[in-house]
């Protein structure tokens, strides 16, 4: 699924102009983490697609590459996108540039 060419986003794939840093980024992620985790139909979806349990939850949140995760799998349904962003106050746009500051060194840009 791809975002581009919703208006309400950026007009050019990949433009930071006024993108996240990594520690807003990492803000934005963790808002998303608490909006999938009072959800009751969102959170068994999102812990069914790495295989954890709510117990493991917390272990899991601490390893790298878990929050780029939360933010895909926001991005991966666009109601969900909507509603946390209407939840959470943020511009749509602000969800994917959030998820490209959280991009590791050593995974391609798109």
């Amino acid at each position: 699924m791809t975002f581009v060419n919703d208006p309400r986003l950026p007009r050019r794939p990949g433009d930071r102009r006024n993108a996240p840093d990594a520690e807003a980024a990492q803000a934005i992620a963790i808002r998303a983490l608490a909006f999938i985790a009072a959800d009751p139909v969102l959170l068994p979806r999102f812990l069914a697609l790495p295989g954890l349990d709510p117990a493991s939850l917390r272990r899991a949140a601490q390893e790298d590459g878990f929050l780029p995760g939360v933010l895909d799998f926001i991005l991966g349904h666009e109601p969900t996108l909507v509603a946390f962003c209407e939840a959470e106050g943020l511009p749509l746009h602000q969800v994917p540039a959030a998820r490209l500051a959280l991009r590791p060194v050593d995974e391609d840009p798109e």
